[in-house]
C-alpha cells in the first residue's frame, strides 16, 4: 500500500454494529478498529456500548450479530467512554487516515456518537477512504464484505462475522489485497461512490467528493472527476 503509506502515518480501519440504519435515531452497539503503522497492526479497539435505559436490541440485530441485551448490559461501556477510547486511536498522529467498508455509513454513526460529548472535532484532521468504493471499481455486483473476501480468496485470514473488530480486520486485509492487485488506493482518498439511482445516504461529509458509481465495473471513479476535483484529491 505504498500509495497510502507515502501520505499517512497511521491508518485506522474501523467498523460499527448498530441497532438500525437511521443515523440520528439508531445507536452503535459495538465499535471495532485496528490501527496500522508502516503496514503492521499497532493497536486495536473492540468495545460493546450499552443502550440507554429502557431500550432493547431489535431481534433482527441480535440474530445477525449474536450480541444480546444481557451482554450489552454486562460488558458494555457508556457512549461517552466509547467515544474517548476511539479518540485515543488518533492521538499523536499528524497524518491519519480513517478507512471503513461503506465508510459513509460508519462515519455518520461515528459522528453522532462523538458529537454529544464535544469530540466530533477528532474527525477534522483525518482523511477518509471507503474500501467499498474501491471494491466496486474492481468487481461487479454483489458488493457485500463477504463477497469481497471471497473474490480475493481471503477466507483463511478474514471473516465477515458482523462483529465490528472482525469486520475491521477483514477490511484491512482487503485493502492489502487490492493494493497488491493495483496500488491506486491513494486516488480514492475522500472520494466516495454513491448509489447510481438513489444518491447519497446520510449526512454529507464536507471534505468528501461524492460521485454516482455503477454496480458494474467501469473505468475507475477517480477518472470521472473534474480537473478541479482531481487536483484537490491529491492535496
Amino acid at each position: 500500500m505504498e500509495s497510502l503509506w507515502k501520505r499517512f502515518d497511521r491508518i485506522v480501519v474501523f467498523d460499527t454494529e448498530t441497532t438500525g440504519v437511521d443515523f440520528g435515531r439508531d445507536r452503535i452497539i459495538e465499535l471495532g478498529a485496528v490501527s496500522l503503522e508502516a503496514g503492521a497492526e499497532k493497536g486495536s479497539l473492540d468495545v460493546l456500548i450499552r443502550l440507554p435505559e429502557g431500550q432493547a436490541l431489535p431481534p433482527f440485530i441480535a440474530e445477525l450479530t449474536g450480541i444480546t441485551d444481557r451482554q450489552l448490559a454486562a460488558e458494555g461501556v457508556s457512549e461517552r467512554e466509547a467515544a474517548e477510547i476511539f479518540c485515543r486511536l488518533l492521538e499523536g498522529c499528524e497524518r491519519p487516515l480513517l478507512a471503513a467498508y461503506n465508510a459513509q455509513f460508519d462515519l455518520n454513526f461515528l459522528y453522532y456518537l462523538l458529537r454529544p460529548y464535544g469530540r466530533a472535532g477528532v474527525l477534522g484532521p483525518p482523511r477518509f477512504l471507503d474500501v467499498l468504493t474501491v471494491y466496486r471499481d474492481r468487481r461487479d455486483y454483489p458488493h457485500k464484505l463477504c463477497d469481497a473476501i471471497e473474490a480475493y480468496h481471503l477466507g483463511d485470514t478474514a471473516v465477515n462475522s458482523h462483529r465490528a473488530v472482525d469486520d475491521a480486520r477483514a477490511a484491512a486485509a482487503l485493502l492489502e489485497a487490492m493494493a497488491a492487485e493495483r496500488d491506486d488506493l491513494g486516488r480514492y482518498i475522500d472520494l466516495f461512490g454513491t448509489h447510481p439511482r438513489y444518491g447519497l445516504s446520510g449526512r454529507p461529509i464536507a471534505s468528501v467528493t461524492y460521485r454516482p458509481q455503477s454496480y458494474q465495473r467501469e473505468r475507475p471513479l477517480y477518472e470521472k472527476l473534474s480537473p478541479i476535483d482531481a487536483a484537490s484529491a491529491e492535496i
